[in-house]
């Protein structure tokens, strides 16, 4: 059986290693990995591959950026030779990215079967491109892998037939739990012992300069009493600068690898986030995590687990602030089949 994974930034790795790794040990697979380069991450270095367990990916289209039209044509030009050489039986796609949409077109069009990671998720908001990519995917794919039992009802209303779903768990979560021992050991770097995590990147957060004002205002005011420690990335960093705004006391960070990243998450007193996987990785910890968003793909990290959605609304997160400082947070609990062998069950459907 012949598997190629198509994956375009770092979160798709963060997927694609249970799954690549759980079907090493079925001798009669042949795998291939394809970088689309749709994302180019400093941080994904050998030392990363080698983290997650797996090889350096076998072709690298080096995409690069551009506008969601340009790099979904790109991807879909230059990954259809690939894909007419290595004539696959299945290709899989994960998550949301444009990556992910490009291939299934390439792959429908080629009459070649497609596997989805991380199918059924739904913000219910096409003003999101992300959510877009979703919808087309779940419609071209002949397989798909949901996390949770929201993604089984999505799919199932959106007409996809029951056959064709299966509910394996989180793959992110296979990640997080291997990599979590070594992320505790990482240094605390001075950091202080009680601190707000945040992260924002999200285009409706930060390319808006009286709404990025608000946020960072509200996170100054949290930060009179809670140290927060924010790894900037660099598209927020560049709209910091642009729109001439304040960051004043925040410590503010460059990104950071994926493992340096998690201990901080791990150790954190609450998240303050836009990132649909943050969300699922403060549930998989026990972290309180407050969304800077109206809606998300992933209710089931609000519904069972630790995530609470705060908007924008500045008054909303300084209440939930409150609540994790005076020992009220919100208490969640762990979706079903998070439990680190979601690349397992992937592999055992698809190779027995």
């Amino acid at each position: 059986m012949n598997v190629l994974h198509v994956v375009g930034a770092r979160p798709n790795f963060m997927k694609v290693a249970p799954v690549l790794n759980a079907l090493k040990s079925r001798p009669h697979v042949v795998q291939t990995l394809v970088h689309t380069g749709q994302h180019y991450d400093a941080n994904m270095s050998d030392v990363f591959f080698e983290q997650l367990g797996i090889p350096a990916p076998d072709v690298n289209l080096a995409v690069g950026s551009g506008t969601h039209a340009q790099q979904t044509a790109d991807i879909m030009t230059r990954f259809e030779p690939i894909a007419l050489e290595r004539k696959p039986d299945l290709v899989l796609v994960y998550g949301d990215v444009n990556s992910t949409v490009a291939a299934a077109l390439v792959c429908a069009k080629l009459g070649i079967r497609v596997g989805h990671v991380e199918a059924g998720l739904r913000s219910f908001d096409r003003t999101m491109p992300e959510e877009i990519n979703r919808l087309v995917t779940d419609q071209l794919a002949d397989v798909l892998y949901t996390p949770s039992e929201d993604g089984d009802r999505n799919l199932q209303r959106e007409g996809i037939a029951s056959e064709k779903i299966f509910r394996v768990g989180n793959v992110m979560i296979d990640s997080l739990v291997k990599l979590l021992p070594l992320a505790q050991r990482q240094s605390r770097n001075g950091l202080p012992g009680r601190y707000a995590l945040v992260t924002l990147h999200r285009p409706a957060n930060v390319d808006d300069s009286a709404i990025l004002r608000s946020i960072l205002q509200s996170l100054l005011e949290v930060n009179r009493d809670l140290s927060v420690v924010f790894p900037a990335h660099p598209r927020t960093r560049q709209r910091i600068a642009e729109f001439g705004l304040n960051a004043g006391q925040l410590r503010v960070l460059d990104p950071l690898p994926y493992v340096d990243f998690l201990g901080l998450q791990s150790r954190a007193t609450v998240v303050i986030t836009d990132s649909g996987g943050i969300q699922e990785e403060t549930t998989y910890l026990g972290i309180p995590c407050l969304t800077v968003r109206e809606n998300t793909e992933r209710p089931i990290t609000v519904s069972l687990g630790t995530n609470v959605l705060v908007g924008r609304d500045p008054d909303k997160l300084r209440a939930e602030v409150s609540l994790v400082l005076a020992g009220n947070a919100k208490k969640g609990s762990l979706p079903p089949l998070w439990d680190g062998r979601a690349g397992e069950r992937i592999a055992a459907l698809l190779a027995g």
